[in-house]
């Protein structure tokens, strides 16, 4: 059995929480590492809308979107129970130093979404890592 802990890290971009305003998320320094993967935990949703996006970053300053060819898959907007409970997962193509998840927040939920977005730092120039 091949070990896969020893292979990849995790960051925290947007903390689980109950979202009921858009926000952006922590950025996640990428330096060492030859992929990314920002992974979605949708929990309970009550209302409103949660779009969620990556943005990257050369200098953790100046943010832009990251393009879709640089993503593998999109993010699934949290919208309904349909949509809630679930993981998604969404891979980083990209050359840019920092990425971080970015919430918009529409609708004006009483209550929310409760939802928290990190980011699998895999491929590492030196494993294993800590």
């Amino acid at each position: 059995m091949k070990d896969t802990a020893s292979q990849f890290n995790f960051a925290t971009s947007l903390a689980p929480a109950a979202r009921t305003t858009s926000g952006n998320g922590t950025a996640v320094d990428l330096t060492g590492y030859n992929s990314a993967t920002f992974v979605v935990d949708a929990g309970a949703w009550t209302d409103g809308t949660h779009t969620l996006k990556a943005q990257e970053s050369d200098d953790n300053s100046t943010w832009t979107d990251v393009a879709a060819e640089d993503l593998n898959g999109s993010f699934t907007a949290i919208t309904s129970s349909g949509t809630a409970t679930k993981w998604y997962k969404v891979g980083y193509k990209g050359t840019k130093k920092w990425v971080r998840a970015v919430t918009t927040v529409t609708g004006s939920p009483a209550t929310g979404a409760v939802y928290g977005v990190g980011v699998m730092r895999g491929h590492a120039f030196t494993s294993p890592v800590a």
